[in-house]
Formats: C-alpha cells, structure tokens, sequence
C-alpha cells in the first residue's frame, strides 16, 4: 500500500466566481512508505496547496487523495503525519523540551512519558543539552531542528516539510539537508518536503516531482540513484551536477509550455 496516493486531484478556489484559480489541475501521484520525494516548482504553482491537501489543511475540488490507505481527515484524526512549515513556530515562552512535548500534552500523554519521549527526540536531532533553553537563546537552524523534533515525537508515518530550511543561510542550509537525511535514515518516515531549491531537491530525494505553473500539474517524476549516506561530497559528484541540470531545463520547459500556450492560459 502506498502511503500518500492522489489520482486525479484538481484544487479550484473561488468556484465559479470572477476571482476563481484553478491551483491543481489532475495531480497523479503515489509515494511509496519510507520514500523521500520533493515537490519543486516556480512560485505558485500549488506546491504548498498540495502539501496542504495531503494534510487536511485544504479539501480537494475533486479527485481520490489518500494517506496511509485513510482519507486525508481520518489520517489526520489517527495522528498519521508531523508537519514542519519554514517559520519554526515555536513558543517564546516554554523551554525547548516543553515545545517538543506539547503534541503530546495534547493528545493526553502522561508527564513522564512525554518528557522521555522528547527528550529522545531532541537527543536525534542533537539538542539533547539544550532542553532546557528557550527558543529565543537558539539560532535559526536549531530552532527548525526543534520543530523537526516536535512533529516526530509522536511517531507519525508521514512528515511534512513545507520548505523548511527556505530562511536560512547556506551554510546552515546544506548542515541540516544532512541533519534531515539522518533523521530519515533513523526513522524511516515517509517524507513530502517542499523547496524552491534545485540542489536541494537532488541532494535529499528519492525523487524529485517536477511541477508547472498555475494551474499547478506535475509534469515530470525524476528518479535519483546518487548513493547513500550522502554528505558534503555528494555536492561535488559529477552525476549530481548533471541530475541538478537535468532537473533545472526540465522546469524550464514546463515554465515555457505555459508562457507559449497558444490560448494564452496560465
């Protein structure tokens, strides 16, 4: 069973009114368990509003989406999938471990268990000695290393990442493209991870889902056979640079299909 599968999917706001966009227009698309795949496109193009469909943060207009063999509200209810978003979203005012536990507070978890099982969570992510920091003493790479922690503690299949290493600099950026490979490589979790990156988007993926602009459609599914573990080195394998070429005309020419259309359509 595949643990995301959309067939079909369209996604229009505003129906039949003046303002109506069609955002999604016949989204195919099943992702494998413990496969990393990364949705990349131009801006617009409904990347983060198919996330956000698989998540049940939006309902589809039409079409089959399901996670985990689940409608996407019932996945949602049985705990399903973490989401982590590009502003970390962390609480000023709780430690560091008290935001990893705070899905968990909600859910009912005993004090005890909750502690144990973020204080894990952040030991995986290499915060372990900060726990008891506030979000405010940390930088911006390990305040998205909390996040990441605080959507795996309570075990989900699916983690969604919605271009969460956008806001930081490079350096910091290509650190935790590796810290997220190692948590994958621990975890095993599904992963759908958004970015405008293409470097990115080959360094991390399974596969890479190459998506046009508005109305958003997935025009190609790019398969990525750079070895594991990956690391810095990677960078410099000629069959990187030739998959991060590859992937680069091939936005290239969904971008052109769209600007030469002869009805003039975006």
């Amino acid at each position: 069973m595949n643990a995301i599968s959309a067939q079909g999917v369209n996604k229009v706001f505003n129906p039949d009114t003046d303002e109506e966009v069609i955002a999604l227009q016949d989204i195919n698309l099943d992702v494998e368990a413990g496969e990393f795949i990364s949705l990349i496109g131009p801006s617009g193009c409904g990347k983060s509003t198919l996330m956000r469909l698989i998540g049940d943060l939006l309902q589809p207009s039409s079409g089959d989406l399901t996670v985990n063999g689940m409608a996407p509200a019932a996945a949602r209810l049985a705990r399903q999938y973490g989401m982590v978003f590009q502003a970390a979203t962390l609480y000023e005012w709780r430690s560091v471990i008290r935001n990893v536990e705070l899905p968990l507070e909600v859910m009912g978890f005993p004090k005890g268990k909750r502690r144990k099982q973020a204080q894990a969570m952040l030991d995986m992510v290499e915060l372990g000695a900060f726990a008891q920091h506030y979000p405010w003493q940390l930088s911006g790479g390990m305040q998205q290393r909390v996040s990441i922690a605080r959507a795996l503690a309570f075990d989900p299949a699916v983690l969604l990442m919605d271009e969460p290493f956008g806001a930081l600099d490079e350096f910091t950026r290509e650190r935790m493209n590796l810290e997220l490979l190692k948590i994958w490589d621990q975890t095993g979790k599904t992963i759908v991870f958004v970015t405008h990156s293409i470097s990115e988007a080959v360094f991390l993926s399974n596969r890479i889902v190459v998506m046009s602009p508005r109305p958003g459609r997935i025009t190609e599914i790019v398969g990525n056979t750079l070895p594991h573990p990956r690391d810095f080195n990677t960078r410099n394998d000629p069959a990187y640079h030739d998959l991060v070429a590859n992937v680069r005309d091939l936005l290239r020419d969904a971008v052109g299909s769209v600007s030469t259309r002869p009805d003039g359509a975006e």
